[in-house]
């Protein structure tokens, strides 16, 4: 098993999921830098305690990352895709916003069988 490389220092990963979460709801004011750090701090994260290549999960403009064991994707569109906006993707990861809310009020495209992060999120 692949073991996944950091981009984002920890400690300054989870300084900038502070910084959002201490912002409140919506996140307004917080400095996109801050944002985008803590995008890629929970993508790598989720990745950390989810290897693998089966689902690709898209946060524009900020990141994307492949994890969940399965089979690997190597061309064209993943079958296994989930998107959202950063608010979104930060409110779920720190359980301000459940999968299942997220999903069905169309915060979330998930398509694919195995596109479901329920068993990961909150991190």
């Amino acid at each position: 098993m692949a073991v996944s490389r950091r981009r984002i220092d920890i400690d300054e990963g989870r300084a900038a999921l502070a910084a959002w979460l201490a912002a409140g709801v919506p996140a307004s004011g917080v400095p996109r830098a801050v944002t985008a750090t803590a995008v890629r701090y929970t993508l790598e994260e989720v990745t950390a305690r989810a290897p693998g290549n089966s689902v690709e999960v898209r946060v524009p403009p900020f990141g994307v990352t492949q994890c969940v064991e399965g089979p690997r994707h190597t061309r064209g569109t993943p079958p296994n895709v989930i998107e959202c906006d950063a608010a979104t993707w930060l409110e779920m990861v720190t359980g301000r916003l459940s999968w299942a809310d997220a999903v069905a009020s169309g915060k979330v495209s998930a398509s694919g069988l195995r596109a479901d992060l329920s068993e990961l999120l909150p991190l």
